[in-house]
């Protein structure tokens, strides 16, 4: 099982909900590469499960596991924001504490 897990909520395939798939995945990548797993949600499709953990705009990540969830609205652009946000360990800090 993965260490990170992120639900991704979008509405269609809109260049939006793409960028916000690409930025997410270009994050993980860089910062937990291997340990995450990214389920995207179409809101139009599933809004039950965007009732269940009130979503209320779109695009919205929301990291499940490891606990507490965060959360973070928006195309996901600014890869330093998301980091922070989601409680992402700093790959620098990764690579130099392993020697």
């Amino acid at each position: 099982m993965a260490e990170f897990t992120f639900r991704l909520f979008v509405v269609g395939q809109t260049e939006r909900s793409q960028a916000a798939k690409n930025n997410l995945r270009a994050v993980c990548e860089h910062r937990v590469p291997g340990r995450y797993e990214i389920e995207v949600v179409d809101v139009a499709e599933r809004p039950d499960l965007a009732g269940e953990l009130r979503i209320l705009a779109t695009p919205t990540v929301v990291r499940l596991a490891p606990l507490p969830q965060r959360r973070v609205i928006g195309d996901l652009s600014d890869h330093r924001r998301i980091t922070v946000a989601l409680g992402l360990p700093d790959a620098d800090a990764l690579f130099s504490e392993g020697g």
